[in-house]
């Protein structure tokens, strides 16, 4: 990876992962391609897809500064194998459902990096949950003086909309690979659990289309577990209390949902959210 660049603006690169993401690709690598800011570099590793994704690729060659598609053994094997060519300053991580806001989002981030403190290199926005038409359900990511308690709980920042500056990976380490799906908290979590992230106001970096592993509430399980495995490696005190009453309702989520199905659960959840005096969002994300 590159020093930085004394008196010049910094190289962004983002990566992409993708397994047979045909479907939603083509967005991806247009709304990076599209922007404004001219130092960016977009690196794609496929896993091996059967469905037109390597036609995407190969059509898209101009825009890609590195692609390659082979079987890996998940999203974070796939972030790490990309690692390996990156050479940006700053380096964020999208799935190939996911994509830039506007063509003037890394413009704007540039704009915010020169007031990054030198030992911060945690810097993220606000990210936009979107459904698979595109539509807004909700925009998440507050300042991090608002969650970083938390951050020793959950996920409290979004990591489609974060920059990880290169220096992250050069102290920390890479992503561990035996996480399936809590790999990027757990990687921050060793950055975050001492250290800090700055929070650029008022803008939001990607549009998070729902339906990835850590959406499926299938999955919420699995994520606690790993989570309860980040903290012990990161030797991390957390309040259990809270852990094991996150963990029993994601059993019971999971248990409805093999019962009821996800339509009748995602029903279920919104009554309680409207009762509770808060807008509907599992129906709409599962309709």
């Amino acid at each position: 990876m590159n020093q930085d660049t004394v008196n010049q603006e910094p190289l962004i690169s983002i990566i992409v992962a993708v397994f047979n993401g045909g479907k939603t690709l083509q967005r991806c690598i247009d709304s990076v391609a599209g922007q404004t800011y001219p130092h960016k570099e977009l690196i794609i590793m496929d896993g091996g897809s059967t469905d037109g994704t390597v036609d995407i690729l190969r059509a898209n060659n101009d825009k890609i500064a590195y692609w390659k598609s082979e079987r890996d053994r998940g999203i974070y094997h796939a972030w790490n194998k990309a690692l390996d060519h990156v050479r940006g300053d700053w380096i964020c991580f999208l799935g190939s459902d996911d994509y830039l806001w506007n063509e003037d989002v890394l413009r704007r981030l540039a704009d915010q990096l020169p007031d990054v403190p030198s030992n911060i290199r945690v810097v993220y926005g606000q990210v936009a949950f979107v459904d698979r038409h595109g539509e807004t359900i909700c925009v998440v990511g507050q300042p991090w003086d608002n969650v970083r308690r938390q951050y020793s709980e959950y996920m409290s920042i979004p990591h489609p909309g974060t920059l990880h500056h290169r220096r992250l990976f050069e102290e920390r380490g890479r992503f561990d690979e035996s996480f399936r799906v809590a790999g990027d908290y757990e990687l921050l979590l060793r950055e975050l659990k001492t250290g800090d992230a700055f929070f650029v106001l008022d803008l939001i970096v990607a549009g998070w289309q729902v339906g990835g592993l850590s959406c499926d509430p299938l999955n919420k399980v699995q994520i606690l577990r790993e989570h309860a495995r980040a903290y012990q490696k990161n030797s991390v005190d957390f309040n259990r209390l809270v852990w094991l009453w996150g963990y029993a309702k994601a059993v019971g989520h999971a248990f409805l949902v093999r019962l009821i199905g996800l339509r009748g659960v995602s029903y279920v959840a919104d009554f309680y959210r409207l009762v509770t005096g808060r807008p509907v969002f599992w129906t709409r994300l599962n309709k």
